[in-house]
């Protein structure tokens, strides 16, 4: 070495330290790199995306190449410092001990933190270009990677560890897809993303939650007057009419109301039989129901409507693929006049708000940010009573999710109108 110049020397290190920086950064950089980013560029014809997935699906081998270069660059650079060290100063402990810690230092610093904290903030940026030395530089050091990691597979056999047996598995959780788009930002628009967490939503919230409830269920009942059953014919808002004899637990048919509406226009006397012959067979659906399996079983029955009912046999309510779909993507057809949109409501400036207490606790929850517990009642009334464990006499307020409620009104056995009180320190929504 006392014949190379010094110049020659220090080019050397300072090449070392580069290598051992770029396979650092390299291995940091495919480590961390978005695989589903890399398919999809891959799938749009990126030649270094799927080269850097090749390199990926051998992770073993990648970095037995990556450490093997990295250890024999650190080792070449330490063995230079020290020789140069020892050139200058001469043969001393001190001088071995204090050129050790100068090149840890150097190789910690620019080979190791630096350019892997580069990696880590760039991944697919620098992923992609590296991939394509290191693929070639794989195949040339195959005899070494073989020898290497035939004794790294014997060790491994000792601890009970096959090699591959936990490699990457590319397969999501639900709720790891949720946090996927949760985290996208604003690579997602706002209502995309609502909808695409509605879809995860449609899993675990049965048709029950809803529902229209029987309570609010627009049906006609056959053992009325022929004249009443035209009346309530010519003033119903819905195209399909449950219908039940005496009570609504006896449900018969669904009638198509346009088809009723013709038998208005003859000039026969019409009699019960003629709106039974319009009727179809109903289509009866158990409250715990998923509304996902729901919305497949209304896909292969070629339903739109079904009735819900209890473990009893009981009517509960009904639920239409209209309420699926605007489960998923919002409200979108009109409103059933007197019926309150699941929109309509929210903080006034006061921060009060005033509802039904017939109104769903997922479209509280939703509209003004509240975390009422869902595994239970699902209105504003059966919840207060529940709570209350008695039919209250307004006015009584009540704290629950550090919100505020009054009973405003109560009628019939049950809570009407309450007023909400928005919890400190919630944003006006």
């Amino acid at each position: 070495m006392d014949t190379v110049p010094l110049w020659v020397q220090l080019l050397a290190l300072f090449f070392l330290i580069l290598c051992s920086a770029f396979f650092a950064m390299a291995e940091t950089a495919l480590m961390a790199a978005n695989r589903y980013r890399l398919r999809h560029e891959a799938k749009r014809g990126s030649r270094r995306a799927a080269t850097t997935l090749w390199l990926l699906d051998r992770t073993d081998k990648l970095l037995s190449l990556v450490l093997i270069a990295n250890t024999l660059f650190n080792a070449a650079a330490t063995a230079l410092v020290t020789s140069l060290a020892i050139q200058t100063f001469g043969h001393d402990d001190n001088v071995i001990t204090v050129s050790t810690g100068v090149v840890a230092f150097l190789l910690i610093v620019f080979a190791e933190i630096s350019p892997k904290v580069i990696g880590a903030t760039f991944p697919e940026k620098i992923a992609l270009p590296t991939s394509m030395i290191l693929k070639p530089l794989m195949a040339l050091a195959k005899p070494m990677i073989w020898f290497v990691n035939l004794f790294v597979s014997q060790l491994l056999k000792v601890f009970g560890i096959k090699a591959g047996s936990h490699a990457h598995d590319p397969r999501l959780s639900p709720e790891e897809l949720r946090s996927i788009v949760l985290e996208g930002g604003n690579f997602i628009p706002q209502k995309h993303k609502s909808i695409l967490l509605n879809l995860f939503d449609l899993e675990t919230v049965s048709v029950e939650d809803i529902m229209t409830p029987r309570a609010q269920v627009e049906a006609l009942n056959l053992e009325l007057p022929v004249e009443e059953i035209k009346r309530e014919l010519t003033t119903c808002y819905h195209n399909k009419l449950p219908v039940y004899e005496g009570e609504i637990n006896r449900i018969v048919g669904i009638l198509h109301v346009r088809k009723a509406v013709a038998l208005l226009n003859q000039e026969e006397e019409l009699t019960i039989e003629h709106f039974r012959e319009l009727l179809t067979t109903p289509y009866f659906i158990p409250q715990d129901t998923r509304l996902f399996t729901q919305l497949q079983y209304f896909q292969e029955n070629k339903e739109r409507l079904g009735i819900i009912v209890d473990e009893y046999g009981e009517v509960q309510g009904l639920v239409t693929l209209d309420d699926i779909i605007e489960e998923m993507i919002g409200e979108f057809t009109t409103s059933t006049p007197g019926a309150a949109k699941a929109d309509s409501f929210g903080w006034d400036a006061s921060g009060e708000c005033l509802l039904d207490g017939a109104t769903p606790l997922r479209d509280v929850n939703k509209r003004l940010g509240l975390s009422f517990p869902l595994d239970g009642p699902k209105t504003l009334n059966g919840m207060l009573l529940e709570l209350l464990q008695e039919i209250p006499d307004a006015p009584i307020s009540i704290k629950v999710d550090q919100c505020i409620i009054e009973v405003v009104q109560v009628h019939d056995q049950a809570i009407k109108v309450v007023k909400l009180r928005r919890p400190p320190g919630q944003s006006h929504r």
